[in-house]
């Protein structure tokens, strides 16, 4: 369905982002709003969203967790009530873990599961009526190591490729209904996620080494690169395309 302003022109689309507060989220909030759209950004922090939306009046921040009870309710619930309408879902909001299997723990694998792999299921589906309303698009941000190995990290990476198989099996069930899904894998971007996870600079340097070791192109992306793709990759140009996992990481998944 499509709906139209008081002049007969469409009206700007509106998207939600999730880990909007910092890199590959901010990036995506920036490049949508630049095209005109109205941006609801998602953080679990106050101070990076206000960041993220200064100077960006098409921005609006929007502090919840995502793991919480009742918070993907929310989020949908103002989106209604604010906008009326959702074209555009990126489910982005991540977080990193390392480990061997033999130390993992019950309090050490929730969290990975509850943010990277749960939220972005039940937000998803609290959208669902306005992206059908809206013809909208689900884009789903994983990672290019899902397809490969990644010892030492391989619950934040089974986490994610997990979510590319929702994104295949999503965009056929979602095919009929006219809501398209797809899926951005990134490679090494320079975000400060591995700040997040209080990892010593010594850690971040050790990983550092390994994805440039592992990344034909000899260098790390940026967070405008990766929001390129979901922006690209969201727009009416790619009506066509749904189920297609799309990774951008300087030639790392081929190599």
């Amino acid at each position: 369905m499509t709906n139209l302003d008081d002049t007969g022109s469409h009206p700007p689309r509106v998207v939600l982002i999730t880990g909007a507060g910092t890199g590959i989220g901010r990036a995506a909030a920036r490049a949508f709003a630049a095209e005109g759209a109205h941006v609801i950004a998602v953080g679990r922090r106050t101070e990076p969203l206000a960041e993220t939306s200064a100077g960006h009046d098409r921005i609006t921040p929007l502090a919840a967790d995502l793991t919480a009870a009742g918070e993907v309710e929310r989020i949908v619930g103002t989106i209604a009530e604010t906008h009326g309408r959702l074209d555009v879902l990126v489910n982005n909001a991540g977080i990193v873990g390392t480990g061997h299997l033999g130390g993992y723990t019950r309090e050490s694998i929730d969290p990975l599961l509850a943010t990277n792999l749960i939220a972005p299921v039940l937000l998803t589906q609290a959208a669902l009526p306005l992206l059908e309303a809206a013809g909208g698009v689900v884009v789903n941000v994983t990672t290019s190591v899902g397809q490969r190995a990644w010892p030492g990290n391989s619950l934040y990476a089974a986490t994610k490729t997990a979510l590319e198989l929702l994104t295949r099996s999503w965009a056929v069930d979602l095919a009929p209904r006219g809501v398209r899904v797809v899926a951005v894998a990134p490679g090494a971007i320079d975000t400060p996620i591995g700040e997040h996870q209080g990892w010593t600079p010594e850690q971040r340097a050790t990983i550092r080494a390994w994805q440039l070791a592992h990344t034909p192109m000899g260098r790390i992306g940026t967070p405008e690169e990766i929001a390129w793709s979901i922006t690209t990759l969201a727009s009416p140009g790619a009506s066509f395309i749904t189920g297609v996992v799309l990774p951008a990481d300087g030639g790392a998944v081929v190599s």
